[in-house]
């Protein structure tokens, strides 16, 4: 099995102060809200949180594939060594097509199946996407990398498995040999043990020296796979620390209560539902469901500073893991 070129020392994505807006006939929708993080090489950063928090609209942006009626602000810029870094918010799209999309950044999209055309091969599409980001390997090198064997490329998309399906899409990611991968909810529709063998492939994309970020709402698999982690409620990043002492040790009330419903700890759900993005509460969107919520958290609250970031105005010191 082949293995991913090396990216150059100190490559990274650098995101700092990212919102998105969608703009509708009545209302605007607060999608993404002063997002800052990293993603380095070597690592994966996890990005969790319930549906419709935010998380696939911040992949989106990232790859310029956000709809006519979005506005996206802030910084997020792709360094590579010593070449000219690429500022992603606001490039054209010439700019996106040729040198980010399936280069820099591989896009693992949710549902892979209905991402696959169902009228051509697992082989014609792999051929297709290396032709067009003009590699050298063959459709057999590229489905060795990601976990296939000849044979099954084949086959069209009706008669794959949801694995087999889960694998051609990587390899379509990795066609163009980009540092950065991002998977936006890979293992939608899958049973565990798939879930299992796509996050393994993810931490080997990590380990090889690719940058991975995960965008999952499932922890189980989040755990598995994340180097950090990252926690978004309401468009807000509200948390970002080591994955060791994120499942360890929360320190944000939201993210506690993510924990707490797992049914390996004490399968209680967080009371009430997210907030619609189109009409935030005041202050921190997490106060109506926070039971240590406080007249302080009328007012946004900001990032702390350290090793483990938290945005709360009453975070949890020491929450042992249950």
């Amino acid at each position: 099995m082949t293995t991913a070129s090396p990216a150059p020392a100190g490559s990274r994505l650098r995101v700092e102060g990212m919102s998105v807006r969608f703009h509708l006939p009545d209302a605007t929708v607060h999608a993404v809200t002063d997002a800052h993080f990293e993603v380095t090489q070597g690592a994966c950063l996890t990005l969790v949180g319930e549906s419709g928090c935010g998380k696939s609209v911040m992949a989106h942006a990232l790859m310029g594939l956000l709809p006519g009626n979005a506005t996206v602000t802030g910084s997020a810029r792709l360094e590579t060594g010593a070449a000219s870094p690429v500022e992603l918010i606001g490039a054209p799209e010439r700019l996106l097509a040729r040198t980010v999309r399936g280069r820099r950044i591989g896009l693992i999209p949710q549902s892979p199946a209905a991402h696959l055309t169902p009228v051509r091969t697992a082989r014609s599409q792999i051929t297709e996407a290396l032709r067009e980001l003009g590699s050298s390997e063959t459709a057999d090198d590229l489905a060795a990398r990601a976990g296939l064997r000849p044979a099954d490329l084949d086959l069209y998309p009706h008669q794959l498995s949801g694995g087999m399906a889960q694998r051609v899409v990587n390899a379509i990611a990795l066609a163009g040999d980009p540092w950065l991968v991002i998977a936006d909810e890979p293992t939608s529709g899958l049973d565990r043990p798939l879930v299992e063998v796509t996050m393994a492939e993810l931490r080997r994309l990590a380990d090889e020296g690719r940058a991975v970020l995960l965008i999952t709402h499932d922890l189980r698999a989040a755990e598995q796979v994340a180097d950090h982690v990252a926690v978004m409620y309401a468009g807000r990043v509200v948390s970002l620390a080591p994955a060791k002492e994120f499942f360890a040790a929360p320190r944000h009330p939201y993210a506690v209560g993510l924990l707490d419903a797992l049914p390996s700890r004490r399968f209680t759900a967080i009371p009430g539902q997210p907030p619609e993005l189109t009409n935030l509460p005041r202050g921190c969107a997490f106060r109506p469901r926070c039971t240590r919520a406080g007249a302080a958290c009328e007012l946004v609250p900001e990032m702390s500073a350290g090793h483990s970031r938290v945005a709360c105005h009453h975070p949890v010191e020491s929450h042992a893991a249950r």
